[in-house]
């Protein structure tokens, strides 16, 4: 199974299991749940695969996804015959948002997007301040230092370069070459 799937579009994949084919009598099934963010927006989905010869096909249409809540959803996959089940995979997939269902404002960003926007207009906040800590009618405040905040912003710009890079089919992280 993919690793992600946008909302509103449909699931097809086909997957083979060759000690338990689809001609001997065996059915797969695939159930997927909702996990962290995603869960009390969605209910779990269970699915049944056709099969093809010793091939399963497992879709969900695009009217079943679209009502899939955005986030991280565990899947499990498992074969059944007369009373006998066997579990022969388990993952997870990321459920996208709805582009074309999105309200206006609605921010797409990752939590890397996000947070490196944050850490760098703290950082510009921050560039004239002389002092790392302060009290006011007995409320102490803490700036976190500049040089953290450095390596902050590096660190998610990385992830953030990484993660656009994926999203183009690029690999992500440094590519060694040897002449």
């Amino acid at each position: 199974m993919q690793t992600q799937l946008t909302a509103g579009d449909t699931l097809n994949y086909s997957a083979q299991v060759p000690d338990y084919p689809a001609s001997a009598g065996w059915s797969l099934k695939v159930r997927l749940a909702p996990r962290g963010t995603a869960v009390g927006s969605g209910a779990a989905v269970t699915l049944t695969a056709t099969a093809s010869g010793d091939v399963y096909t497992v879709q969900a249409s695009a009217a079943l996804t679209a009502t899939w809540a955005p986030g991280a959803w565990g899947w499990a996959t498992w074969v059944e015959k007369a009373g006998e089940r066997y579990t022969v995979a388990q993952g997870q997939i990321t459920v996208l948002p709805d582009s074309a269902a999105l309200a206006g404002g609605t921010d797409t960003r990752t939590h890397a997007e996000r947070t490196l926007e944050a850490i760098e207009a703290v950082i510009e906040g921050t560039a004239g301040r002389a002092h790392q800590e302060y009290e006011v009618a007995g409320r102490r405040l803490k700036f976190t230092p500049i040089t953290e905040l450095l390596v902050l912003r590096d660190r998610y710009r990385a992830e953030v370069r990484s993660q656009q890079a994926a999203a183009k089919g690029l690999p992500s992280g440094k590519l060694l070459v040897r002449l």
